[in-house]
């Protein structure tokens, strides 16, 4: 979406300018088919690094049906970030973050971090502590 030119023309019937996308010179069809084809395969960040920010601001300036788009695109990589980022190795990891926008960025070092907490979490200490207020004992009544 990124090279997607926007190319801003003269509305003679009003005083403002409107946008208009051009689907030949900016490719966005190749794009939108390429993306419902397989979207875990797409390299979005070549295309826009802020991908889903760039098309949640262009959807209501032109044709509604990015955002559907948009949120299916979403929903297949954001299964296969946290996939790789749960299981993946280090020196995967490094190409598989090339493909991903800073939005996905973000999101797969979140995963990264809180899969290495739960580990470290579960790794660590005793799993059950016993309460402080079980081990007093109770005061006789007279």
């Amino acid at each position: 979406m990124g090279s997607f030119c926007l190319s801003i023309i003269k509305n003679d019937s009003s005083v403002g300018r409107t946008c208009k996308i051009d689907d030949q010179k900016t490719g966005f069809r190749r794009a939108r088919l390429e993306i419902q084809a397989d979207a875990a395969c797409v390299d979005l960040r070549s295309r826009c690094p802020y991908f889903y920010e760039f098309g949640c601001k262009l959807a209501p300036l032109c044709d509604k049906s990015i955002g559907l788009l948009l949120a299916y695109a979403f929903r297949i990589r954001y299964k296969e970030v946290l996939h790789k980022a749960h299981t993946t190795a280090f020196a995967a990891a490094s190409k598989f973050l090339m493909l991903l926008t800073k939005e996905e960025t973000y999101m797969y070092e979140a995963a990264q971090s809180s899969m290495a907490a739960f580990k470290k979490w579960r790794m660590g200490g005793p799993r059950l502590q016993r309460a402080s207020i079980l081990g007093r004992k109770r005061k006789l009544a007279e």
